[in-house]
């Protein structure tokens, strides 16, 4: 059977952290974490959060694994609405990353933190 968008997201989102954009800005300044947009590069390129990496989905995990070595170095992804970035957050998991946040604020939002 195959699962909708809405339950797919349901259950990439169990036990990933959800964070909002204050957030995320506040522990980035403390802990040295990187900031990842996972959208395409025309997205990024249009509305950019100051400071984010830009990594789209379909390439993440090989980039990451070239960009960051350290599996407990702080993680925070972000999209659009969050949907790419928690499916993302979820395939980071799988392959080791231990401290992965999905920032789940629109993208006005973050910009106001970024």
């Amino acid at each position: 059977m195959l699962k909708s968008i809405p339950e797919l997201l349901n259950e990439a989102a169990k036990g990933l952290r959800l964070i909002d954009a204050k957030t995320a800005k506040q522990e980035i300044e403390s802990n040295d974490g990187l900031l990842i947009d996972v959208r395409e590069p025309a997205e990024h390129q249009v509305k950019p959060a100051n400071g984010a990496i830009n990594i789209p989905r379909g390439l993440l995990e090989m980039k990451m694994l070239e960009l960051e070595k350290d599996p407990a170095r702080p993680i925070y992804l972000h999209c659009a609405t969050s949907a790419r970035a928690k499916l993302s957050a979820e395939a980071l998991t799988r392959i080791g990353y231990e401290n992965v946040s999905v920032v789940t604020c629109d993208m006005d939002t973050i910009k106001q933190h970024f």
